[in-house]
C-alpha cells in the first residue's frame, strides 16, 4: 500500500499524476477523487458516453495493483462495470492512458478484459518512489475540499 501520509511525497506524487491525467482527459481536476484504504484507488469521470454503451456514463478507475480501467457507470447507482484495463504498466504516462480512452471511443476496445495483477499491494517495488516523481506538482500544504481524499 501507498504510505497514506497526506503530504508525504507519495501521496503528493498521486495526485499530481492523477491532474496530469485529467488534463490529459481534458476534465477538470473536480471531475477525480482517490482514497487510500487498504490499496490506493483513484476515479475520474469522463465527458461523453461509448458508442455501444448510450446509456451509461464514462469512467477512469485506477488501483495500484492492476493500473487504470475504463468503466461505465451502472445507471442503478451499484459497482461500476469494468470494460477493459489498460494492463501495461501501473502507472502508465497520462498520453498512454488517454490513447486507451480514444481507442475505447473509436470504438476499438484496446486492453484486456481480466485484471492483469501487474503488482502486489504491499510489495517494495519502486511505485512510491515512481509516485513520488509527480510531487512537485503539488504544493506540500493542506489539502482543498476538492483534493481530500474519500473515505
Amino acid at each position: 500500500m501507498v504510505d497514506a501520509n497526506p503530504y508525504g511525497t507519495a501521496v503528493r506524487g498521486l495526485r499530481g499524476y492523477l491532474r496530469q491525467i485529467c488534463q490529459a482527459m481534458a476534465v477538470g481536476p473536480e471531475a477525480s477523487c482517490w482514497d487510500l484504504d487498504e490499496v490506493a484507488t483513484a476515479y475520474v469521470a469522463l465527458e461523453g458516453r461509448l458508442p455501444g454503451y448510450p446509456n451509461h456514463d464514462l469512467a477512469l478507475i485506477w488501483d495500484e495493483e492492476n493500473g487504470w480501467a475504463a468503466a461505465l457507470e451502472n445507471t442503478t447507482g451499484e459497482d461500476l462495470i469494468v470494460l477493459s484495463y489498460l494492463g501495461i504498466d501501473v502507472l502508465p504516462p497520462p498520453r498512454q492512458v488517454s490513447a486507451f480512452v480514444a481507442e475505447l471511443r473509436a470504438d476499438r476496445y484496446p486492453g484486456q478484459p481480466e485484471p492483469p495483477e501487474l503488482r502486489v499491494a504491499f510489495a517494495d517495488d519502486g511505485l512510491e518512489a515512481r509516485l513520488s516523481g509527480y510531487a512537485s506538482a503539488i504544493p506540500n500544504q493542506p489539502l482543498t475540499g476538492a483534493e481530500r481524499r474519500q473515505g
